[in-house]
């Protein structure tokens, strides 16, 4: 789940890709290739759809409303469904677009368990240096251990232009998802400042499993007071 409530520290604007529940979908196009946000479910979860063309596409998190995510791959074929990690808010339609779609379906091999018996699926477990590859897409994946044991982030990279960064919920504007315990907290910082903060510029994107997306740039200032408030 997202964090509830949470102000951006600086109250600076977000860099847009607002959806909101019921809405429309967000087209967002990339040098080569497309990513489409769309909120669905009770909890404002994101999913998104990444194209390149006219090939398969990927789905991310397919938290709800199967018949909306139908509409917004309209008619498209999907060759891999990847679940960011494995709280239930974000597998209730993982059942039933993997039956309509016969798409491979993929998650971080931690949570790999826990997705298939909350959804009755077989899931092909991944983690640091696997990439998801679907037709012309080739997507790095990030293991971010704290929100769950398993939450995998996508990197999706465009010819030119930033990175695009699906963070699921380990990481979102003005903090890092929900941990359980300090030792949680400690390992998603970790993990974050180290495999993501270190390593990607400033204009990289971050679109988070629920809400607003931001950039690496707004939120790195903010590190060491998330280390500090433990969130």
């Amino acid at each position: 789940m997202a964090p509830s409530d949470r102000a951006h520290p600086d109250n600076t604007p977000a860099p847009g890709f607002h959806v909101t529940p019921g809405g429309p979908a967000r087209l967002i196009e990339l040098a080569d290739l497309t990513l489409t946000k769309v909120s669905v479910g009770p909890t404002d979860n994101n999913a998104y759809v990444v194209a390149r063309g006219d090939g398969p596409v990927v789905l991310v998190d397919c938290a709800a409303d199967p018949d909306r995510l139908t509409a917004v791959l309209a008619g498209r074929t999907v060759g891999v469904i990847v679940t960011t990690h494995r709280h239930p808010d974000h597998l209730r339609a993982l059942g039933e677009l993997a039956e309509r779609t016969r798409a491979r379906l993929v998650c971080g091999e931690p949570d790999r368990t826990a997705i298939e018996e909350r959804t009755g699926t077989v899931q092909t477990g991944l983690w640091d240096g696997d990439r998801v590859r679907c037709g012309d897409l080739d997507l790095a994946v990030i293991g971010l251990v704290g929100h769950t044991p398993g939450s995998i982030t996508l990197v999706v990279s465009p010819g030119t232009g930033p990175s695009h960064l699906l963070t699921g919920d380990a990481i979102f504007p003005g903090g890092l998802g929900r941990t359980s315990s300090p030792a949680d907290f400690d390992s998603l910082f970790s993990d974050a400042a180290g495999k993501v903060f270190d390593r990607f510029p400033d204009p990289t994107v971050l679109h988070p499993g629920h809400g607003d997306s931001t950039t690496i740039g707004r939120e790195r200032p903010h590190l060491d007071e998330w280390r500090r408030r433990g969130w």
